[in-house]
């Protein structure tokens, strides 16, 4: 994993209650209607709706601290883009859990707060994610993206060379929910992949894979005829993709970004064709980001079915590049897209 946080904030400001309830309410969620109500000294159970995440939060901060989080009154407000792919969900669980830790007074740094987060709304909520968009959320460091291995945690800081490249970012106007449907088929048909994988790899002086990454990609011509089409595909997208987020840092560490920008093309054609998870409207935005001038490769982010693509482009040719693939979008579809530039940012933090 090869994340970075970027330039777009969820704000939780919280003032104390005397009555041990936590109210909330969001600019984005609540519209004009009334706060929602959590108790945190009662158990808290899932009910469904956005204000998940609070509860969850409450519940693994509690967990974590051993301390009952005291009442409060919050307001949250966020221009991260919702059901984007811009990681809207996992800016809000990190928030949330800093806004609990400050009112608690306690320090549980970055990576606790990115590993609450994620068991919120993988656990608690529901969503069956992996921890990238949350460590990401908690960890970001300015102007560096972070590779992440998400089996140990380790977390490497990856110079971005800011004074060359641009990230763009095309937002196609389709949203998509991760709770539900496709994102978690892939997630089970990952697993059975993995299964069915261990019986074609297993034998003497090898153990079977625990996981996808445990795959070569030498391993693929063996498996291809043992595994059902699908699920092969679904497993040559992981081990492949994995490849290229190491061949992508090694572009970037070499300031190569014509190789950098063919690996988020190849990232994006095995998306679309091996894992599936793109739509029409994202290969269009990939499409016209990569037949513009100064635009080194492009590819959907997030989980797909909808949301953003991300573009990496020659800085000196990033306001046109962003026009020049709002206006093939506009062609195709009718409907002018938003087009900007994002910057790597720092992660979550407390402001007095």
């Amino acid at each position: 994993m090869l994340p970075c946080a970027i330039d777009r904030h969820t704000v939780v400001a919280g003032a104390p209650r005397n009555d041990g309830r936590i109210r909330i309410h969001s600019r984005e969620m609540s519209g004009d209607g009334a706060p929602a109500e959590v108790r945190p000294e009662e158990t808290q159970a899932p009910a469904g709706d956005w204000v998940d995440y609070l509860r969850g939060a409450v519940v693994m901060v509690a967990e974590e601290t051993g301390r009952i989080p005291p009442g409060l009154d919050l307001a949250v407000a966020s221009d991260v883009p919702g059901e984007s792919g811009l990681s809207s969900s996992a800016a809000f669980g990190v928030a949330l859990v800093t806004a609990l830790e400050r009112a608690l007074r306690a320090n549980l740094g970055p990576e606790a707060r990115g590993r609450l987060a994620h068991r919120s709304e993988s656990e608690f909520v529901g969503v069956p994610c992996g921890i990238m968009d949350q460590y990401a959320s908690a960890l970001g460091r300015r102007d560096h993206a972070l590779q992440i291995d998400c089996r140990s945690r380790e977390v490497v800081e990856v110079p971005l060379p800011g004074e060359s490249l641009r990230i763009l970012v095309a937002d196609s106007g389709v949203r998509r929910r991760l709770a539900t449907g496709q994102y978690g088929d892939r997630k089970a048909e990952c697993e059975a992949a993995c299964a069915a994988a261990a019986g074609g790899l297993a034998g003497p002086g090898r153990a079977a894979p625990d996981s996808l990454r445990d795959i070569e990609a030498a391993d693929l011509t063996t498996l291809e005829p043992a595994l059902d089409p699908i699920l092969f595909r679904r497993l040559r997208h992981v081990v492949t993709e994995n490849a290229r987020v190491h061949a992508f840092r090694t572009a970037l560490d070499a300031s190569d970004f014509v190789a950098a920008g063919r690996i988020l093309r190849e990232g994006q054609q095995s998306l679309r064709n091996d894992f599936e998870v793109s739509i029409e409207e994202l290969d269009t935005l990939c499409e016209a980001g990569d037949t513009t001038p100064g635009i080194y490769g492009s590819r959907l982010t997030g989980a797909g079915f909808g949301g953003c693509t991300v573009h990496l482009v020659d800085q000196a040719t990033s306001s046109e590049a962003a026009e020049a693939i709002a206006d093939k979008f506009e062609q195709r579809y009718g409907r002018r897209p938003r087009v900007f530039e994002v910057t790597p940012a720092d992660g979550a933090e407390v402001l007095s």
